[in-house]
């Protein structure tokens, strides 16, 4: 009796770590390629990764802000995936290397074309967006997905200082200071800039790599320990219980 209690103390210990492994890094989310300066262009992506088991995601819709809006947003080509960029009517316009815009991107929205993001699969959308605003530490970038079962999951909620973490938190691209050129990382025109922009980005990338690889192997680490404890635990009162016969 005490050594099936054990087993399944140490069935759900594992399940649990791998169940929050899991489900802790499912959130649509946006990533700048480089740095996001203010005032200036960037590259980002768009991550979309498939929480279900039993369906695939089919479609995914990013909404940009109103009160910052962008006259440039070009989406790559993805294989399998159609694009379409929605505008709408600005009610002032905006200057943009001296020409008069009077719309903007209000929504960008991909849906499968002869491919799917699959369960335990992600999925990476490109976008070039400029010029970001001068005066915001950050765009929240509202995200609907929808599954082939035709349920549909809205990452719309906005994180409260002091609150705890929403369900489905709307996506966030976190700008960076503004570069002295007003530009950004995507203008620069002195090869030197250029250079050391592509150094930051590899190293940032680098960086990135090495923490998720170690991330990973913790994680490895951790659930061989709890198996060789619970191991220990049951071969210890296998022992025991032979001493006693």
């Amino acid at each position: 009796m005490n050594l099936s209690r054990i087993a399944v103390a140490g069935g759900l210990a594992l399940s649990s770590i791998v169940l929050f492994s899991g489900t802790a890094f499912a959130h649509v989310t946006v990533q700048p390629q480089g740095e996001a300066a203010k005032g200036g262009y960037a590259t980002v992506n768009v991550k979309v990764p498939n929480e279900r088991d039993n369906a695939s995601t089919v479609k995914i819709e990013v909404n940009f802000p109103t009160d910052h809006p962008l006259a440039s947003v070009m989406p790559q080509p993805v294989a399998g995936w159609k694009a379409e960029v929605t505008k709408g009517k600005l009610a002032e316009p905006l200057e943009l290397h001296g020409k008069k815009i009077e719309e903007a991107v209000t929504k960008v929205t991909w849906t499968a074309d002869g491919a799917k993001i699959g369960p335990g699969q992600f999925q990476q959308f490109p976008l070039s967006l400029g010029q970001l605003p001068e005066d915001a530490d950050q765009l929240v970038l509202k995200a609907v997905q929808t599954y082939d079962n035709n349920e549909v999951v809205r990452w719309i909620e906005e994180s409260k200082k002091g609150a705890d973490a929403p369900q489905n938190p709307a996506p966030v691209l976190k700008l960076s200071a503004a570069a002295d050129d007003h530009h950004g990382g995507g203008a620069a025109t002195d090869d030197k800039a250029d250079d050391k922009a592509e150094g930051k980005a590899d190293a940032k990338a680098t960086h990135a790599e090495a923490a998720a690889s170690s991330d990973t192997t913790a994680r490895v680490l951790g659930v061989i320990g709890i198996l060789v404890g619970v191991a220990g635990v049951a071969f210890g009162v296998l022992a025991g219980r032979r001493r006693s016969a």
